[in-house]
């Protein structure tokens, strides 16, 4: 069932509109006055927005404004309701990202005309999206270039006859070199896929509506996502012993996709710059209405000028370790993270210690979902 945001003063309209949408079979929420307007939309998340112009204190446009500062709201299909539209209040009003306007009196046939219109738009939009999406994000290798990804299977495959070769016909030292070799192959794979989903996340960050799909309307338990993909990034390489956790139970409104992502690739580097036998401390938290994500290490460090040129292309520590990356990894994290309105930020002492912070805002509907969460725990 749709959910309709109706933010009008005036109770005659507001009472109309309200049993029109509720004989159709929307959800409908009514409220008088912009201020909890804006408050409900975020709380509530609708499918579309009647929004007067004209009220007093906090009127339509600062409404519209308000909802185009939060990334959770700022792609609702928004249109304004008002006795009187002039050329000058139309272009502001779509400047602020109106979709549509109704000029009161309307009839029932011109509201619910421009309703569907709208919801029907947004549906066809989101649906073709997501589709696209989909197809990338859930089938990555198959959308690698061909000229790049068929030759590195043939490769692969012939890595793997040399490996299960008998020994007696094949030398050992061919073995061990085609298991390297074959290793290889499979960071250049990963190196292929980061590079196309770089690619992908840097279109989406110039579409609100594009960006809106990708971060999802969802919530996650962090700290099971968290301790799964940390766990199996440790083991991978041999530091089981190494990774601390200390875990929050918190939901995140984020897909598992994108979480699991951003640590993989935080934790990635972590291990890649720090020695064995030295901690890597993953910790969550939640404070002032936002989740923290910290992952430090006790490793090589950066220095300030390595800070500073944090990007897609930038290959950190190579002349240190002789192991440096395409650079991708902290960047495509980052950006992740920018999707969903959050913030990533690095802290490093070179030969001593770096320290990546994520934090993402949560909505006061999934702060309430924590706060039940976390007074049931205690109760237990």
């Amino acid at each position: 069932m749709k959910k309709i945001l109706i933010i009008e003063d005036e109770l005659s309209i507001r009472s109309n509109i309200l049993k029109i949408l509720s004989f159709e079979n929307f959800e409908v929420i009514g409220v008088d006055n912009g201020e909890l307007g804006i408050k409900l939309a975020q709380e509530q998340n609708p499918d579309l927005i009647l929004c007067d112009i004209m009220m007093p204190k906090v009127d339509g446009y600062r409404v519209r404004n308000e909802l185009s500062k939060n990334p959770e709201t700022e792609t609702i299909p928004f249109i304004f309701l008002t006795a009187k539209v002039d050329r000058t209040d139309m272009r502001l009003g779509m400047s602020l990202g109106a979709d549509d306007y109704l000029t009161k009196p309307f009839s029932r046939e011109e509201l619910l005309e421009t309703v569907f219109a709208r919801l029907d738009k947004r549906a066809v939009v989101h649906k073709q999206y997501q589709e696209k999406l989909e197809q990338i994000r859930g089938s990555v290798a198959t959308s690698l270039p061909t000229e790049l990804f068929i030759p590195l299977q043939r490769v692969r495959s012939f890595l793997e006859t040399i490996q299960g070769g008998e020994s007696d016909l094949i030398h050992p030292t061919l073995v061990s070199t085609a298991k390297e070799s074959y290793d290889a192959s499979l960071r250049l794979e990963k190196i292929l896929q980061n590079f196309l989903l770089y690619a992908l996340l840097e279109v989406t960050l110039q579409d609100p509506l594009q960006a809106a799909t990708f971060r999802g309307q969802c919530a996650t338990d962090s700290a099971n996502i968290i301790a799964e993909i940390a766990k199996a990034k440790a083991q991978q390489v041999g530091r089981d012993a190494d990774l601390d956790l200390q875990l929050q139970p918190a939901i995140v409104p984020i897909l598992e996709a994108n979480l699991a992502k951003i640590v993989e690739e935080l934790l990635d580097n972590a291990f890649k710059f720090s020695p064995p036998e030295s901690t890597v401390q993953v910790l969550t938290s939640l404070e002032s209405g936002q989740f923290q994500l910290t992952i430090s290490d006790r490793g090589q460090g950066l220095s300030q000028q390595e800070l500073k040129s944090i990007g897609a292309y930038v290959q950190f520590g190579k002349k240190l370790s002789g192991n440096g990356g395409s650079g991708l990894g902290l960047t495509i994290a980052k950006r992740i993270v920018e999707l969903h309105g959050g913030s990533l930020e690095v802290h490093s002492t070179p030969s001593t210690q770096t320290i990546v912070r994520v934090t993402l805002p949560i909505s006061t509907r999934i702060q309430a979902s924590n706060t039940l969460a976390k007074s049931a725990e205690i109760a237990s």
